[in-house]
């Protein structure tokens, strides 16, 4: 890969990574939104589904518009792992935003309360997982919101990584395929 094709794979990948980063903060507001009704958690499920198809779709677009067409399963690796990036350094700067200042508290005390709820602590109980959970929660709670925002983030990116070896298979394109 010359500069230039470099160049024009961040410019892209940047953009793409805007685009992703939309569709992970609107599953995340839709989960924070369902913490208090229970419709908008399954909205938030689909929205986060949708991340990989969002992501196979935008590299198809880079190939045919930017790369006329073709691209190996490296390049299209590299372009998957680059979008990922971008936008979980855009998304935890909105998690670091949002329980910095917006939270008060709200999502930890509503997974608190998840976890309070006598049939869900008697089915933990029953489970042998009572302890855990609440050492869990101890320190989920103890967290600063950049201690948040980060782990997101790190987990954005290994997943990141996991996911573009398929997406990239799946949308490779080389010259010799084409002509056959």
């Amino acid at each position: 890969m010359t500069a230039p094709e470099y160049i024009q794979l961040r410019a892209f990948a940047r953009i793409d990574g805007v685009k992703l980063a939309i569709l992970w903060l609107a599953s995340f507001a839709f989960y924070v939104l369902g913490l208090k009704t229970s419709g908008f958690g399954l909205v938030s499920l689909l929205l986060a589904i949708a991340t990989p198809f969002l992501s196979a779709r935008l590299l198809r677009r880079f190939r045919d518009e930017g790369l006329e067409g073709f691209i190996s399963f490296g390049r299209g690796w590299v372009y998957v792992v680059f979008q990922f990036f971008y936008a979980g350094l855009l998304f935890a700067i909105a998690q670091f935003v949002y329980f910095a200042y917006l939270d008060h508290g709200f999502f930890m005390n509503s997974i608190s309360q998840m976890f309070s709820d006598p049939a869900t602590s008697e089915a933990m109980r029953q489970m042998g997982m009572s302890a855990t959970i609440e050492e869990s929660l101890q320190m989920l709670m103890s967290l600063r919101p950049i201690d948040l925002a980060l782990n997101i983030l790190t987990s954005n990116l290994i997943l990141g990584c996991l996911m573009a070896v398929p997406i990239a298979a799946i949308c490779k394109r080389n010259r010799i395929q084409q002509i056959k």
